[in-house]
């Protein structure tokens, strides 16, 4: 072993000063998108910095996200800074099948500080105390050197090749490599930075190259379909240029329409390839669990889900989800015990757990038995959850979850797995008992889609089965979920089905919930004479059975249809029927609606107080149980009785509320019927401009959902507003569009308002008193065949003796 005086000559006379600055990589023309990483890296590299932290930094994340052409960034960037005199550059082939071992680094790195080979050391202290050395005696004459160690798999491979003193040091690795600097996770690409990569790429071989410009579209299908990730589109650009006349939108299908694995290789560079590094550099345990991750269905898994998987104790389960996640082959979820994978990654798994199943029997039963474990541990949870969503003691709760929150919480957290669960399961008995379960649930979250998407799927595993005694049960929730989503005549025809299977049964409990939910959907597509039919088959049914509890809903949704029909004295009673009911049940979530439906009936009678106080009832009781839908709307009906009552500021703030709520759950159909509200509210307090913006936008929401009754409203109320500014041309078109569409819908009061409305701007305009006179007997007209013999007569008392013009200001 050679003195320290030995040492210090050894040094300055086998040492050169390293210049090579050009041993860094020039950066690549496609570079793009990494400017916070670089930022990052440079920040560390800042010789000036104060935090008295070492430049060292470790970039990692998986491979093919162009971690190395990072770091060479960052060099280029501090060089440019003048920051650094020399750089020393070393693969550790950390993924390769025999990583270089720190002793053969460190004898690399002094090769390039100028020591000859016979000088070098043995493997062992000497060697990394000689490396230190030289890194020492360039601080002392005042050089500054930038270490790069790429493909690093292990710590033990760098620790041995921390630099001392100033000099600067970067590493990558595919793992979180904790102990040798500041950490930072390199992550895919942005959609618009892996386009442009894309067009780099392209351009770099091609500048006429316009293919990505010539269809945006098509390339950031190319960009997403390759995971964002650097070398899937570095890979796929040479697969373009190479086939010069192929267009973007072909190379698309091609990635989307089979193993997008098999079209990311161009025969020297393969994804899958990388992919195979990576898992052989895990353990059995890790590579195991990698594999069984992709047996669930859906985007992200939780520990609790993937213990299920694993059939280990969560403490085991969650260290290896730990040492996949810092292998970055997966990630940590937004919320903590929530874990994802990549979706290339997510098909690389799929892969390899495919080809365990296809190599042996044993493993084939085992990844059976785990995905049907994870079913039922999907099915079951949710069941319990669904007792939590149920009336007050209509059925009992499951203890799994403490109250209705924290089953909510859950049925959050997992219901694209739940649903993605269904679907995979295709006919069987699982997916049939997901689709009952989970619909109260995305009803209450208003995930319509979702809804309609599960009810069918149950009704489909119900008739592929043969399970006659759910299928009638599954076109009902079926017809009630095509309802939330307003297709109605299919609604219509989904219930006729459930009706008819029933009474095949002679089911006539059953059949009576079958008939009232036809009679809703009848309502919506104005049917109401059959709606009440309907409701009323419905209440006669449940009364036989002596369900109270079935009866109060019948009896709620019949006075729904007698409000419609203006028999609003026999509304009442229903409604109070029902309120009497629920509360002998102590069903306070079922009273709030009854209560809400009895103070709009209350207000066609001009029982204004008392119909405040029924929706404020109705407010309260749907706070306490946290139904925000139902609250919305709510608050829009108690904003049209303070209206009537002539409270109109507390008016326009309850509509406002109730836009919120409706705009925060993404339902455009009521919100738009709060925007009319909230319109009319304004109207009384001679805030026409903002009135007639709150109509149209109620308007352009109506038309969206092609809701022509709602629309002909909106068109109505805003020709009041747009008369109230003197913009009495477009009043009288908005008036003339409102009475056509609302005679077209067959709703004779509402065309006789409209046509009573339009007859007021008509002679505010000073119009022909002929035509004035012409739409108050259209008015009075309609108001007749709508059997409102008291409006029909004031109509009338205006065609005698047409009142001269006014001006809307007077």
């Amino acid at each position: 072993m050679q003195g320290s005086g030995t040492m210090q000559t050894f040094v300055q006379q086998y040492a050169p000063v390293p210049t090579a600055t050009d041993s860094l990589p020039q950066l690549p023309a496609d570079f793009t998108g990494r400017d916070d990483d670089v930022d990052f890296l440079v920040g560390v590299l800042d010789p000036d910095r104060t935090d008295g932290l070492p430049a060292h930094a470790v970039l990692s994340g998986w491979g093919g996200v162009g971690k190395t052409t990072l770091v060479h960034a960052a060099g280029h960037a501090a060089f440019k800074r003048g920051w650094f005199t020399g750089v020393l550059l070393v693969n550790l082939r950390g993924y390769d099948p025999h990583p270089s071992p720190a002793e053969d680094a460190l004898e690399a790195l002094l090769r390039s500080l100028g020591v000859r080979p016979e000088h070098v050391p043995p493997p062992g202290a000497e060697r990394e105390a000689l490396y230190r050395s030289q890194l020492a005696a360039r601080e002392r004459a005042g050089e500054r050197l930038l270490v790069i160690t790429d493909n690093a798999s292990r710590a033990d491979q760098v620790q041995p090749l921390l630099p001392p003193g100033h000099h600067g040091l970067l590493v990558t690795s595919r793992r979180s490599l904790s102990g040798l600097g500041r950490m930072r996770t390199v992550n895919l690409l942005q959609p618009e930075d892996a386009v442009a990569l894309l067009r780099a790429a392209l351009h770099k071989n091609d500048p006429d190259d316009r293919r990505v410009d010539e269809d945006p579209g098509a390339a950031q299908q190319v960009a997403v379909a390759c995971g964002c990730l650097p070398l899937a589109l570095q890979i796929t650009a040479g697969l373009l240029a190479s086939d010069r006349g192929q267009p973007l939108a072909e190379r698309a299908e091609r990635l989307t329409s089979a193993g997008r694995l098999e079209g990311i290789d161009d025969g020297e560079r393969s994804l899958r390839a990388t992919f195979d590094q990576s898992l052989e550099s895990l353990s059995l345990q890790q590579a195991e669990l990698f594999r069984l991750l992709s047996l669930n269905p859906g985007p992200d898994i939780s520990t609790a889900a993937a213990v299920i998987l694993t059939e280990q104790p969560q403490v085991a389960t969650e260290n290896l989800l730990g040492q996949l996640a810092a292998a970055h082959l997966i990630e940590h979820g937004a919320v903590r015990g929530r874990w994802q994978m990549h979706d290339l990654l997510r098909e690389y798994a799929h892969e390899q757990a495919t080809a365990q199943c296809k190599r042996s029997r044993p493993s084939r039963r085992r990844y059976d038995q785990a995905r049907t474990r994870l079913t039922a541990y999907y099915v079951r949870t949710t069941e319990a959850a669904h007792t939590h969503l149920q009336a007050p003691g209509s059925t009992a709760v499951a203890p799994l979850f403490s109250d209705r929150e924290q089953a909510l919480a859950w049925l959050d957290a997992e219901r694209e797995n739940l649903i993605a669960t269904a679907h995979a399961e295709g006919t069987t008995r699982a997916a049939i008992r997901l689709g009952f379960q989970l619909g109260p649930y995305l009803l209450q979250r208003r995930r319509l889609q979702d809804l309609v998407t599960i009810r069918s799927l149950a009704l489909d595993a119900c008739t592929a089965q043969g399970d006659g005694s759910n299928e009638a049960g599954a076109w009902s929730n079926l017809g009630l979920a095509l309802q939330e989503v307003r297709r109605f005549d299919e609604a219509i025809h989904a219930h006729q089905k459930a009706l008819t299977l029933l009474q095949q049964h002679a089911d006539t409990h059953s059949e009576a919930g079958a008939w009232n939910n036809l009679g809703l959907a009848l309502q919506k597509v104005r049917r109401f004479d059959d709606a009440i039919h309907a409701h009323q088959k419905a209440l006669t049914l449940l009364q036989q059975h002596a369900d109270t509890h079935g009866e109060a809903g019948a009896w709620n949704n019949l006075g729904l249809a007698l409000q419609e029909v203006r028999r609003f004295d026999e509304a009442i009673h229903a409604h109070q029927k029902a309120l009497t009911l629920l509360q002998q049940h102590a069903d306070t979530h079922g009273e709030a609606g009854a209560w809400n439906n009895l103070g709009t009936a209350l207000q066609k009678v001009r029982r204004f107080d008392d119909a405040i106080h029924a929706h404020q009832k109705a407010l309260t009781r749907h706070q306490q149980h946290a139904d925000t839908h139902s609250e919305a709307g709510s608050w829009n009906n108690l904003g049209t009785a303070l209206r009537d009552m002539r409270r109109f500021d507390e008016a326009i703030d309850a509509h406002q509320k109730a836009l919120t709520l409706h705009q925060q759950q993404a339902d455009t159909h009521s919100e738009a019927d709060a925007w009319n509200n909230l319109g009319l509210a304004l109207q009384e307090v001679r805030r026409f401009d903002d009135a007639i913006d709150a109509h149209q936008k109620a308007l352009t929401r109506h038309q969206q959902h092609a809701d022509t009754h709602a629309e002909a409203t909106a068109w109505n109320n805003l020709g009041t507003a747009l008369r109230n500014v003197r913009r009495f041309d477009e009043a009288i078109q908005a008036g003339d569009r409102a009475a056509a569409m609302l005679a077209a819908e067959g709703d004779s009061f509402r065309t006789g308002k409209a046509w009573e409305e339009l007859a007021t701007t008509l002679n505010a305009a000073g119009t022909n008193p002929v035509r004035v006179k012409d739409a108050w007997e259209r008015s009075a007209t309609a108001y007749t065949q709508a059997g409102a013999a008291e409006e029909a007569e004031a109509s009338l008392a205006h065609t005698a003796d047409p009142p001269p013009p006014q001006s809307s200001d007077e």
